[in-house]
């Protein structure tokens, strides 16, 4: 190999924007992939019959147009365009109705469309978000990053003093009636933390803040169209990209300026040997992975059919009734176990997307949480999930495909047991993952650094971990650079 500036190791959203993040600045950049297609959690493939375009991993993208980082790059430009659903996200009862999250087309009216739903609520729920909409550029630079001193204390203060708080305690405090209380829930939940916990409000803040302010996209195509945007502006920019390049251990590797790993803590004491310092790998060994996850494909003849409208127009529906139900299931998934009515996540891509089936028919995509390292076959559950609130469910399935906690790991490796996340996101991990450092992307190695989603802001489709990581090795070389805007 040539000499390069630098070395990255994975494809994912976070190695690609680390890849673009030092190209930009002129730096020579060679990008290595294991497996023959780059992506990471970014694939997309015909996983059940020929036509039905399965997302193997990610699907629904609020931080995708919601990233400080994928907004400064010129995506479009290399073919990404994004798919606003009618509604982001609908949340159905045993009634047969449904409280959905409106599109952001108009903020202030996206607020008021779903705080009419809400009842007495209503104006709670419009307290609640309106400022953290009008915030959220000043919010999406302090809280999707490493702990810094806030360059913006007001906006961050409106924020983390919620952030803070449980789920359960926060929707109970909050909320009057159950319909709130539930859709807040379901939103936090995708925290995969047992909402007795502090901090898992801060998800739902999040994430009803997104649907309000940018609205919950879906990528034509397939979540692989932004994996292909990327490695296109990155070539561009003069990177390279190598596939089907393994990397085992450090020593593999060419000499180079910096070596940026898009791994987890713990394929990185594998490849770093006995390199690192012993304190060092103690708090890697220490790092804390999280529940799995078990997912459903389905190639459908028709979409799926929902009792409540507001379902058959929302690109993601959670399926969950009532906050008792869905703190039951997250916690239960930490104490080893499965809820017979688990906390199930949905989309309906093909709904927005006529390219992801053949005409006329359409996918399906679901998962719920599991135990770490479960093997259990959950299809029947999540299915029976899906048919209490769309009844015949069953009847328009073609085919289908399943992806356990040890497949998902073998898919991708930073999927340990299943944790979609790279780790738990925990008051001890968001900030400080995955040991405590002033800057978490650096290692005591001195040209070596960690850009993946085991270091801030954590799991999602946002590659501000590959952006922060990169400016540490920028800083680390006295070369400073524009933070995107």
């Amino acid at each position: 190999m040539a000499d390069y500036d630098a070395i990255i190791v994975g494809s994912g959203p976070n190695g690609l924007a680390a890849g673009i993040t030092l190209a930009r600045q002129g730096w020579r950049v060679l990008l290595l992939e294991a497996k023959a297609t780059i992506g990471g959690g970014m694939r997309t493939a015909e996983l059940t019959l020929p036509g039905f375009q399965h997302d193997i991993c990610s699907a629904i993208h609020p931080l995708g147009m919601g990233s400080p980082f994928f907004m400064s790059l010129p995506l479009a430009d290399y073919g990404l365009r994004w798919i606003q659903p009618d509604l982001p996200l609908a949340h159905p009862f045993d009634d047969g109705t449904a409280v959905s999250a409106a599109t952001a087309v108009s903020v202030h009216q996206s607020l008021d469309e779903t705080a009419a739903q809400l009842g007495k609520d209503g104006a709670i729920y419009r307290r609640l978000f309106a400022p953290l909409v009008s915030d959220w550029q000043k919010i999406a630079r302090e809280f999707l990053g490493p702990l810094r001193p806030p360059r913006h204390p007001l906006a961050m203060a409106k924020f983390g003093l919620r952030a803070l708080w449980p789920t359960t305690t926060f929707a109970k405090t909050l909320f009057h009636t159950e319909r709130a209380r539930a859709l807040f829930a379901g939103l936090a939940a995708h925290a995969i933390m047992p909402l007795e916990w502090p901090l898992t409000a801060a998800f739902g803040l999040m994430l009803g803040t997104l649907a309000h302010r940018v609205g919950w996209s879906l990528p034509q195509g397939g979540s692989q169209s932004i994996a292909n945007a990327l490695a296109a502006f990155f070539t561009d920019l003069g990177g390279e990209i190598v596939t089907n390049q393994a990397v085992k251990s450090l020593a593999d590797l060419p000499p180079a300026r910096a070596v940026l790993l898009d791994v987890t803590p713990r394929q990185l004491l594998a490849m770093a040997g006995d390199n690192l310092p012993p304190g060092y790998r103690r708090q890697l060994q220490r790092y804390q992975y999280g529940p799995g996850v078990f997912k459903v494909d389905w190639a459908l003849r028709e979409p799926i059919p929902w009792r409540a409208e507001a379902c058959r127009r929302a690109g993601t529906v959670h399926l969950g009734p009532t906050l008792a139900d869905m703190a039951l299931s997250e916690r239960l998934v930490w104490q080893g176990k499965i809820a017979e009515r688990p906390y199930v996540i949905v989309t309906q891509q093909s709904l927005f997307d006529e390219s992801r089936a053949p005409a006329g028919q359409h996918t399906g995509w679901a998962y719920c949480h599991v135990p770490h390292g479960s093997t259990q076959d959950l299809t029947a559950v999540i299915e029976a999930q899906i048919e209490r609130f769309a009844p015949g469910f069953g009847d328009t399935i073609l085919a289908r495909h399943t992806m356990n906690t040890q497949d998902f790991q073998r898919y991708n490796p930073n999927y340990i047991g299943g944790d979609i996340n790279g780790g738990v996101q925990n008051w001890r991990q968001l900030f400080t993952r995955p040991a405590p450092r002033w800057s978490p992307y650096t290692t005591p190695l001195a040209n070596i650094f960690l850009c993946s989603s085991a270091t801030p802001p954590g799991g999602g489709v946002h590659g501000m971990c590959g952006y922060h990581a990169a400016q540490a090795v920028l800083a680390r070389s006295q070369t400073k650079t524009a933070v995107p805007r």
